[in-house]
């Protein structure tokens, strides 16, 4: 039987889908854009105009926003002994690991890999900004929570706070990938998965079935599924598997259950440094954000990794945004960077970025996105002695930081309006909530809001010349009419929103019932005053 999502989006009999083409360069299918519902329901989060998903009609010009460095990064920078690592590749990052903002101790949170190849550390901070490394007292004097084991060498790792789990003990959730010395000749790798009822102490591994390095996961709430993000080669180039799964600790399956994901496609734009380098797709992680999956790919622009020990320069790799309305096909409009690595030696940032578990954080009326930059630099190492003492002293994976990154509130991308005006019309949606409300920068524009009946005909009291006009810039505003009438009357029937903008931008709108405009959507990684990485009413 298909299965019929929160918005209307009916998935096939066959799911997760197979139909991604090994090899191929053309872009993933999106079926439910090129065939969407007839009725869309919105009663979930805010509807965002990254795709044309809601979008029956419009004038108006999609813009994508970029995120902005914040002037305090990098946050967090090696300084400890374990993070020094003797002076060949310090490391105080995220090798996606994981930044949250925990609602029962009111803390932000940052997993990190402290040192190229150590231990999992944990930094914690009031605001955000200002770090702390606590002693924690699984390694006594340090902020680690696992260390390494004799002969292992950590690799990717990924931490979940899992918001809805049944069990205290479960409340986090951890991916770690291992590396192993026989001491023979031989290394062996395998993926960990973990739980823990703090982030700090930690349960003995379950081991997975065999995965590439820089796998991950995510949890998808829209349809209660924890999925792997399964770093393995396909048609000799890095891509992604899938595989999804009720519970977190399965027995896995590879053969039934892993599809064919994420690969790179044809739209790729190579680095103009490096135009002999076939752009590849090195990761992809993803979070829920108010109506949708947000999903940030890491594109990796070059040069290879015997390139880069021989020059001693670490990879160029940039982070890219995608958005999925079903939770397995993406969307990726915008090739243009959302973070670029600096490409400048001596910067922080200069290449290597990573993004980090949850993806982002709702701060206020802002988006905050931890990431990860790598250097090049080390203390001790020289270009010269790169790749000389094996995969974990390369100068290559030396001086890698924490960066903090920062979006408006829904700002992935916005639709515009100059002073000549233009005219958005939804598709036919419908909803339970009576009040409407916005996301959108108007201070010297004018935005007004219509609902229509399915036929075209103004619902009476709820036309453009009855709305009050718009002329703010605010992430919240409810939409008002002089008739003093609300969305009440037309509460679960079909209708249409069109909205006419002047010299503004308007980045989503939403039905909720709360008169502060609470949403219901999710919040990515938390943040303050979110209710379970929720926006619920307080």
């Amino acid at each position: 039987m298909n299965a019929l999502l929160y918005n209307g989006i009916v998935l096939p009999e066959t799911w997760p889908p197979r139909d991604v083409d090994e090899g191929g360069t053309a872009p993933v299918p999106v079926p439910y854009l090129d065939d969407p519902p007839e009725v869309i329901c919105i009663d979930l989060g805010r509807q965002l105009f990254v795709d044309d998903f809601l979008i029956a009609s419009t004038s108006l010009t999609r813009v994508f926003g970029e995120a902005k460095i914040h002037e305090a990064s990098p946050v967090l920078s090696p300084e400890t002994d374990e993070e020094m690592d003797n002076g060949y590749c310090p490391m105080a990052a995220p090798f996606n690991d994981g930044a949250w903002y925990d609602p029962e101790d009111g803390l932000f949170k940052l997993w990190y890999m402290p040192g190229w190849f150590h231990s999992t550390a944990l930094a914690i901070s009031r605001d955000g900004i200002h770090w702390e490394r606590p002693d924690l007292n699984v390694v006594r004097g340090t902020n680690l929570v696992w260390p390494n084991r004799d002969r292992y060498d950590r690799d990717g790792c990924l931490v979940w706070l899992d918001h809805d789990a049944e069990r205290p003990e479960e409340r986090f959730k951890m991916f770690q990938y291992y590396r192993y010395d026989t001491r023979g000749n031989a290394t062996v790798s395998e993926g960990w998965l973990h739980t823990s009822p703090d982030g700090i102490h930690w349960s003995d591994p379950v081991v997975t079935t065999p995965v590439g390095d820089n796998t991950s996961f995510f949890y998808n709430p829209f349809r209660k599924k924890w999925c792997m993000s399964i770093r393995r080669q396909s048609a000799n180039l890095r891509a992604r598997f899938y595989r999804e799964c009720d519970d977190f600790l399965p027995t896995w399956d590879r053969d039934r259950n892993e599809v064919l994901w994420q690969r790179i496609d044809s739209l790729a734009l190579p680095d103009p440094a490096l135009p002999d380098h076939r752009v590849a797709l090195y990761d992809v992680n993803a979070t829920p954000y108010e109506s949708l999956m947000l999903g940030m790919f890491a594109i990796f622009r070059g040069p290879e990794n015997d390139i880069c020990a021989e020059k001693g320069v670490p990879k160029t790799m940039d982070l890219e945004l995608g958005y999925s309305r079903d939770g397995f096909h993406f969307s990726r409009p915008n090739r243009t960077p959302f973070l670029a690595s600096s490409r400048r030696i001596g910067d922080w940032n200069r290449a290597y970025l990573h993004a980090v578990g949850g993806v982002c954080m709702v701060v206020g009326d802002e988006v905050w996105i931890y990431f990860t930059g790598f250097s090049g630099q080390s203390p001790k190492l020289g270009k010269t002695d790169a790749g000389a003492i094996g995969r974990s002293r390369r100068v290559m994976y030396a001086g890698a930081s924490t960066g903090l990154a920062t979006i408006r509130r829904d700002g992935f991308a916005s639709m515009d309006a100059g002073t000549e005006g233009g005219v958005l019309t939804t598709r036919p949606v419908v909803f339970k909530g009576h009040r409407l409300f916005v996301n959108a920068e108007v201070p010297k524009g004018e935005l007004r809001v219509e609902v229509l009946e399915e036929n075209g005909r103004p619902v009476e009291s709820l036309s453009a010349d009855q709305c009050v006009p718009l002329c703010v810039d605010r992430t919240c505003c409810e939409v008002l009419w002089t008739s003093g009438k609300n969305l009440s009357s037309i509460v679960g029937r079909p209708v249409v929103f069109r909205f006419y903008l002047r010299s503004g931008r308007l980045f989503s709108f939403w039905v909720t019932d709360d008169p502060n405009g609470a949403s219901s959507g999710y919040m990515a990684a938390g943040g303050p005053g979110c209710i379970n990485g929720r926006d619920l009413p307080g």
